[in-house]
């Protein structure tokens, strides 16, 4: 039974699709292994280990990777944070005052893509107006400044990723992106 199992095992393998090993036409991969590999990051196949052996240490790939997070950081940066939460996607200000001891306003961001592009954030302010110290009202402010703030953080977020693109150009060599054309 086990050399029955075997063998039907063996069968399938070696008659399935391709088999182990795909055709591979030699006329159109070249021989040069650094053509090879510019061919396969160029196709999005393979990877490059670009600091292997660099002793740089402190890379992370998360919120400072990420060009919208590091902008919407910089543009808040005047305002005291209350919620920072980079895995909901949201930072939220304290309330703060501009000298006027009645009104204070809230700002909070949400993340809705990674991606630089208008409809990526949402900005959202929230304005409180107190009478007496128990005595406040609370309204959302849908104005210009919302736009405002939402494109002083686009505008800081395409300069962050352009920056960081080319530093990694300059860092790793002239290889393309997959998918990203600039």
């Amino acid at each position: 039974m086990k050399n029955l199992i075997f063998l039907i095992s063996l069968f399938l393998i070696t008659t399935s699709c391709n088999g182990f090993f795909k055709y591979s036409d030699a006329k159109k991969n070249p021989t040069n292994a650094n053509e090879r590999i510019k061919k396969n990051m160029e196709e999005g196949r393979g990877f490059k280990l670009a600091n292997l052996g660099k002793n740089k240490g402190g890379d992370f790939l998360f919120s400072s990777a990420n060009p919208m997070w590091r902008a919407t950081m910089e543009k808040l940066s005047f305002a005291p944070l209350s919620v920072v939460d980079y895995g909901g996607g949201i930072i939220i200000t304290d309330w703060f005052s501009e000298g006027n001891n009645n009104e204070e306003i809230k700002i909070a961001v949400r993340f809705l893509t990674n991606e630089i592009r208008s409809d990526a954030i949402k900005v959202i302010i929230h304005k409180k107006k107190c009478k007496t110290f128990n005595d406040c009202k609370i309204t959302q402010i849908e104005n210009n400044t919302n736009n405002e703030i939402k494109f002083a953080i686009l505008k800081q977020a395409a300069e962050i990723e352009k920056k960081d693109i080319v530093k990694n150009k300059e860092e790793s060599g002239d290889y393309k992106i997959p998918g990203k054309e600039f």
